[in-house]
């Protein structure tokens, strides 16, 4: 029943996700509408509830090891006459995190649209902010707040024991938790999203299951597998960075 529901909000979003991306291949529908104005309060509204709708879809497969370990100690407490908050509240807290987190990519949306350096697909125009995005995630996966975070996000059983919380804030304050730690293990990545298209499903979807794999990966394999897609990062970001370079020259 949990991996139904939580199946069911990721093909919501994704059904959101395809229809908002066929809008934006539609000329009429593009953002280029937004761009020959300033954002008003509804531009920045519904720029929000996009990012926010991404996340879920993006997002909340990563976050279902840990959803299924709390259900099933949900379980086992109603088998032992303890009241514990349903799983629908422990997932709102973690998509709160990361509605939070979609306040601030909007803001990076609007002053990267500000600045003209976004097409109406909303894919960077500068290849330098496209390399910068790149080196940036290569260098944040190797972060000790990077690697910390990756390993509350691999450790469910870990996590929920060492952040149990009785009561319904308490469920809501543990999936707080829990997504502000995967926040902090992507929110990097999240940037990339610019440079593949914020409306590029193949792109999102490229992402996501980066992230999803990332979690997967057994911790003790965790550094040096951050090590390889760091450096991988950084390299091609350095090689576009010199290729602008050079054909600018």
């Amino acid at each position: 029943m949990v991996f139904a529901a939580l199946g069911g909000a990721t093909a919501l979003a994704w059904i959101y996700l395809i229809r908002a991306s066929a809008m934006m291949a539609d000329p009429a529908m593009s953002m280029e509408v937004v761009r020959i104005r300033a954002w008003e309060s509804w531009d920045f509204l519904l720029v929000f509830l996009m990012w926010t709708i991404m996340m879920v879809g993006m997002m909340v497969p990563s976050a279902a090891p840990t959803t299924m370990v709390y259900a099933a100690v949900a379980r086992k407490a109603r088998r032992q006459g303890t009241v514990v908050a349903p799983v629908a509240v422990f997932v709102s807290g973690y998509i709160a995190s990361w509605t939070l987190f979609s306040v601030f990519a909007t803001t990076a949306q609007w002053a990267l649209d500000r600045a003209a350096l976004l097409s109406p697909m909303m894919v960077t125009t500068s290849p330098v902010v496209g390399a910068g995005l790149l080196v940036a995630a290569g260098v944040y996966q190797v972060t000790p707040i990077k690697l910390a975070c990756l390993e509350h996000c691999q450790s469910p059983a870990h996590f929920i024991s060492g952040h149990w919380r009785p009561g319904t804030g308490g469920a809501f304050r543990m999936g707080l938790d829990h997504g502000i730690f995967c926040v902090g293990c992507c929110w990097v990545l999240m940037g990339l999203l610019f440079l593949g298209g914020v409306m590029n499903l193949l792109w999102i979807a490229a992402i996501a299951i980066f992230v999803f794999a990332e979690k997967m990966v057994p911790i003790r394999h965790a550094q040096s597998a951050s090590r390889v897609t760091g450096a991988a990062m950084i390299l091609v970001g350095a090689a576009l960075l010199v290729r602008w370079t050079v054909a600018a020259g």
